[in-house]
C-alpha cells in the first residue's frame, strides 16, 4: 500500500521547502539530501570514489556519446517527489537538465543514475537501500551501485510501484551489459586498480 502525500509529510523531518533552505547553506565540505522524508550527509568522496565516477563518465561517452553522465545531479526522488537526492552521477541526453530552475531537477528523462558507496556508517542505508527505493519510486528506468565493499556492481532495473523487479549482481572485472534504456556494455576490469 502506498502511504498518502499527507502521511509521508506528517512522518519527515521538515518539509521540502524547509530542506531546500537548508541545502543552500550548507558548507562545501557536504551535501545535504532528503529522502523518505529524513536529513542525511552526504560527505566529499575519496580520490577513488572519484576515479569510478570519471571511469564510468568515460565510458558512457564512448558508447553513447549523445548522453551525459551528470556528476553530482540533484534530483527530486521519493514518493511523490518529496526527496531529494544528490546521484555521483546521473545519465540523461545530453542538455538534458538546462533550463530547470534551482539545483533539483524533475528526473523525468533521466534513464541511470548511478552511486558509488563510500566508506562511511550511513553508506548501507543510504545507497543500499533510501537511494534505491527513492529513484524506484520516481521511476527511474536503471540504479548502478558500485559497490565497494563487496567489490561489485549491482544493477537494478525495471521499476514498479517504487521497488526495482530486476537485480543482478557482477564481480568486478566481468563484462556488465546495462539494460535498456542504457544499452552500455562495461568491461570493468579497470575497477580493479580501485579496489582498496
Amino acid at each position: 500500500m502506498t502511504p498518502s502525500t499527507a502521511d509521508h509529510a506528517q512522518d519527515a523531518q521538515m518539509s521540502v521547502e524547509e530542506f531546500e533552505e537548508l541545502a543552500r547553506h550548507a558548507p562545501e565540505t557536504v551535501s545535504l539530501e532528503f529522502i523518505s522524508g529524513k536529513l542525511a550527509v552526504k560527505h566529499v568522496p575519496d580520490q577513488l570514489h572519484g576515479a569510478i565516477v570519471m571511469w564510468l563518465l568515460r565510458q558512457c561517452m564512448q558508447h553513447r556519446p549523445e548522453l551525459a553522465l551528470y556528476p553530482e545531479q540533484g534530483l527530486k526522488v521519493d514518493s511523490y517527489r518529496r526527496g531529494r537526492a544528490r546521484a555521483d552521477g546521473a545519465l540523461a541526453p545530453l542538455d538534458h537538465y538546462v533550463g530547470q530552475s534551482g539545483e533539483w531537477a524533475d528526473p523525468d528523462g533521466t534513464l541511470m543514475v548511478m552511486e558509488v558507496t563510500s566508506y562511511d556508517a550511513d553508506t548501507d542505508l543510504r545507497d543500499r537501500v533510501e537511494k534505491r527505493d527513492g529513484y524506484a519510486a520516481a521511476g527511474i528506468p536503471v540504479y548502478l551501485l558500485v559497490d565497494r565493499d563487496a567489490e561489485k556492481l549491482v544493477v537494478y532495473s525495471e521499476p514498479d510501484r517504487g521497488e526495482y523487479r530486476t537485480r543482478t549482481s557482477h564481480a568486478y572485472g566481468s563484462t556488465v551489459t546495462l539494460p535498456s534504456p542504457v544499452s552500455i556494455t562495461l568491461e570493468t576490469g579497470r575497477l580493479k586498480d580501485y579496489a582498496g
